[in-house]
C-alpha cells in the first residue's frame, strides 16, 4: 500500500458564476429602474447581484405603468427601451398560493397584488424590495415572524 500523500483539489468557478441570493421585487422597484424615476439608483443598488423573483402579475403591472407613461407623453422609443430592459432582467415569475395570499391581504390590509409579493417573499424566505410604504411595513413584520 502506497503511503504517498494525496492532494485534495478544489476548483471554484469565477465569482460571477456563484449563486446569487434571491430577492422578490415589486412593480415599484423594477419600474423605478425602467422609467428612470428619482429612486432608480437606490433600487439598482439593492437588486444588483440578486436573483430576482416576482409573482406572475408583475408583467401586467409593468404594462399598466407603461400605459400610464404613454399617456404622460413618453416617446415610443423610450417605452420600447424600457420594456426591452425589463426582459433583460430575467425575473423568475412564480405562481402564488391564492388562499395564503388572501390571508395575508386580510391580515395586513393589503391589496391582493401586494399580498402576492409578500407571500412569495415569505415562501422563498427572501427579502422584498418595494417603495410601497404599506407593503414594506407589512413585509418587515411578516418576514421577521418567519421561523
Amino acid at each position: 500500500m502506497s503511503t504517498a500523500q494525496r492532494i485534495l483539489y478544489v476548483a471554484e468557478p469565477p465569482v460571477a458564476y456563484l449563486v446569487r441570493p434571491p430577492m422578490v421585487v415589486d412593480c415599484s422597484a423594477i419600474c423605478g429602474i425602467l422609467f428612470d424615476e428619482p429612486w432608480r439608483a437606490e433600487a439598482m443598488a439593492r437588486i444588483s447581484g440578486k436573483t430576482l423573483y416576482a409573482p406572475y402579475l408583475l408583467d401586467h403591472e409593468v404594462i399598466s405603468v407603461t400605459l400610464k407613461k404613454q399617456r404622460q407623453q413618453w416617446s415610443r422609443e423610450s417605452i420600447t427601451a424600457a420594456l426591452e430592459d425589463y426582459v433583460q432582467y430575467q425575473i423568475e415569475l412564480r405562481e402564488t398560493d391564492i388562499t395564503a395570499q388572501l390571508d395575508l391581504a386580510l391580515r395586513y390590509k393589503l391589496s391582493s397584488y401586494d399580498a402576492a409579493y409578500l407571500w412569495l417573499a415569505a415562501e422563498l424566505k427572501a427579502p422584498l424590495a418595494t417603495f410601497d410604504e404599506k407593503l414594506g411595513r407589512a413585509a418587515q413584520t411578516h418576514l421577521a415572524s418567519l421561523p
